[in-house]
């Protein structure tokens, strides 16, 4: 199993733009992956409506978690998205 911990980055938090990028890049990956707020519930990192539902904003800690060949490429991929500003153009 392969975990990492990351700070929002975005200046208006993992919203509906952000949020898209964000599970079309997990679904893309084809693994499982898993993300929550610190001290809050995990949810399917893949589904639009789970990651809003954790109201994520700037600043906040998530953990991501993933199993498979490749979850540790994967899941460095998804921090470098997080740690980036998506609201900046």
């Amino acid at each position: 199993m392969a975990e990492r911990t990351v700070e929002m980055a975005s200046k208006h938090g993992l919203h509906a733009r952000p949020a898209t990028i964000f599970t079309q890049t997990v679904a893309k990956s084809g693994l499982p992956v898993q993300i929550s707020k610190a001290g809050g519930k995990a949810v399917n990192a893949a589904s639009i409506l789970g990651v809003i539902s954790l109201g994520i904003e700037q600043g906040d800690t998530l953990t991501l978690v993933s199993e498979g060949d490749s979850a540790d490429a994967v899941l460095d991929e998804l921090v470098t998205l997080l740690s980036t500003d998506l609201d900046a153009d």
